[in-house]
């Protein structure tokens, strides 16, 4: 296992780190005797850094974790966890999360917690509320060690929100399709630039660039590579080589993908990927990115839409129907993100769109926009959608 510093705080931590939203099932719960075996296989091996949120598992991950983490396995590694930002609607909700969170997961503190999931506008809201003043008496009475924050808006709003606190450390979604969607490489720079301790989630854009049978377009580029190498090798390979990263999240719930990155991890340098081996992967990123439906960057200069459409939300969870083949899981993330549930009760459907044409002339990628959201509408709104709504709702523990 290779490891890098923490740089606010000198922690050496493993590259590798475990993310808990994808634990093993067993019956519709997480199967609790594997899920344990894997994470302490993976501590046992090296990995120091394990991650969880409150809604993970329909609110089953924080206190399965507790437990898998007793017998000594506690003090084997830095332990995060989220603030749900979403559900804060008084102060002292805040306080009320973290302390059940201490509690679900057996621990006195947690090593590096976060503001889950922030946009621009949740940012404000927490701001108004008194997050910060929240985080400074978090630390100061020993609750928290490290403060953070994980991030799904827009360049300009991870800016201000980096500028904002003297965080230690933040996690944005990176890898090779996502160099301009969110924080994107600008942003990995600016918080490492910064100081920064710098998290990577969604390193395989949620298994879509790990499938082994990758598209036979995509399939041809990697077979021209000198060194071969698996698709999810290439893509963490690539989220290692930026020195700027210190851990890297994978939703590890299979033995044999446990062992291969595992074994990767003990590889990875920083800048160890060739010219040659570089200008491969932007091939395959191309390649990858003629099978998604829509040219969207996610650059969010669309927004904010008068109708209340998440355009780019809309268009990345449709490109991901695409890219991974996976329709149920697609229409599942579509009501969870644009039913409301996670804005305090304002949809977001690409249906709701009334054609006023605002965005047309703010897209730096030209998109018709428009008639875009329609066939989201078309493949996405789809019967059904109204028991979708509800199970996301249950799985956020929101009922």
């Amino acid at each position: 296992m290779l490891y890098r510093t923490m740089p606010s705080n000198g922690d050496r931590l493993s590259i590798l780190g475990f993310g808990c939203m994808r634990l093993p099932m067993a019956e519709g719960h997480i199967d609790e005797a594997r899920g344990a075996c894997q994470i302490r296989q993976a501590i046992d091996e090296g990995v120091n850094y394990i991650d969880t949120a409150w809604p993970y598992h329909a609110g089953e991950s924080e206190p399965f974790l507790g437990r898998v983490l007793s017998d000594g396995y506690r003090e084997k590694v830095r332990l995060a966890t989220k603030l749900p930002s979403f559900l804060v609607e008084i102060p002292a909700d805040m306080d009320r999360f973290l302390n059940a969170q201490l509690h679900r997961l057996k621990t006195r503190h947690i090593d590096y917690y976060l503001l889950h999931s922030l946009t621009g506008s949740l940012w404000e809201q927490l701001e108004r509320l008194g997050v910060l003043r929240f985080l400074d008496r978090a630390k100061e009475d020993g609750r928290i060690t490290n403060a953070g924050f994980s991030f799904h808006g827009t360049p300009g709003d991870f800016e201000r929100i980096v500028d904002a606190y003297p965080w230690q450390f933040c996690q944005i979604q990176y890898n090779f399709l996502d160099e301009e969607y969110q924080a994107g490489t600008r942003g990995l720079e600016y918080a490492a630039s910064r100081g920064l301790g710098m998290i990577v989630m969604e390193p395989l854009r949620g298994g879509n660039l790990a499938v082994p049978e990758a598209p036979s377009s995509v399939a041809a580029v990697w077979n021209e590579a000198p060194v071969k190498r698996t698709p999810a090798e290439w893509a963490l390979r690539w989220v290692w080589n930026h020195p700027e990263v210190t851990v890297v999240l994978s939703g590890m719930n299979d033995e044999a993908h446990i062992e291969e990155n595992l074994s990767i991890a003990g590889e990875a340098l920083p800048g160890s990927l060739t010219a040659v081996e570089l200008a491969l992967v932007k091939r395959a990123a191309n390649k990858y990115k003629e099978l998604m439906k829509v040219g969207c960057t996610g650059c969010g200069y669309c927004m904010p839409c008068p109708a209340g459409v998440a355009i780019p939300s809309c268009f990345e969870v449709y490109n991901k129907m695409y890219l991974s083949g996976n329709i149920p899981e697609a229409l599942a993330l579509y009501a969870m993100r644009n039913s409301g549930i996670l804005r305090k009760g304002v949809p977001s459907y690409a249906s709701q769109c009334v054609e006023c044409g605002q965005c047309l002339a703010k897209c730096p990628q030209d998109l018709p926009i428009p008639a875009l959201l329609k066939q989201v509408a078309a493949e996405m709104e789809v019967p059904g959608l109204e028991e979708r709504v509800a199970r996301a709702r249950k799985m956020l523990n929101m009922e």
